[in-house]
């Protein structure tokens, strides 16, 4: 199992988001959390792969200037693109309703990194789900913005509420990459490197 092969190495996930947290302590590791506010406007005539692990590097970066060198860090980012528009986390209501309405009986893609930084060394990797959204009624949208107020989440939704439930009908690519964290990659990439 991979996770003996960090038992005495502290890790640190650079992320406030509790889904990260949540699947991170699933696959058994222990870790702290420490986050550090970078700023995520970016090139956006990039390739959107490389915009997202760019960002998930900062935040990496962001975090361990402040930790001894021998400490992993594990940070991500996560991007909603529809009709060629990239949606990150929405800024108010007015702003998550019409990333909503955008969505709304459509395919569009999530694309979501992981970094892991460890001496000086970084390691990064992303992968790529498409969602179809069923059609969503403003009803729909003004009860799900009410009820779990998104806004912390690239394009004002979480596949795991009620949004999902409701309105997706079609998945390629791994849940877990829609949620946040594409958790095969994270268990392949700590396999593999050599600390």
């Amino acid at each position: 199992m991979f996770t003996q092969k960090f038992n005495n190495i502290k890790i640190v996930l650079a992320s406030q988001s509790p889904r990260r947290a949540e699947l991170l302590k699933s696959l058994g590791l222990n870790f702290t959390i420490r986050v550090a506010q970078v700023d995520e406007t970016v090139d956006l005539s990039l390739p959107h792969g490389e915009i997202v692990e760019k960002i998930a590097l900062q935040k990496v970066q962001a975090v361990q200037q402040n930790l001894p060198a021998d400490t992993l860090i594990i940070g991500g980012d996560t991007i909603v693109c529809c009709n060629r528009q990239i949606f990150g986390k929405p800024k108010n209501e007015r702003e998550a309703s019409l990333m909503l309405q955008a969505l709304s009986d459509r395919t569009h893609s999530v694309m979501s990194s992981i970094c892991i930084g460890y001496k000086e060394k970084y390691w990064l990797k992303h992968d790529t789900a498409y969602i179809h959204f069923m059609p969503l009624s403003p009803q729909d949208i003004a009860y799900y913005l009410e009820t779990y107020a998104p806004y912390d989440k690239a394009g004002a939704y979480g596949i795991q509420e009620w949004i999902g439930m409701k309105a997706i009908d079609k998945i390629e690519g791994s849940f877990y990459t829609v949620m946040g964290f594409p958790t095969h990659l994270l268990c392949n990439m700590l396999e593999n490197i050599e600390l």
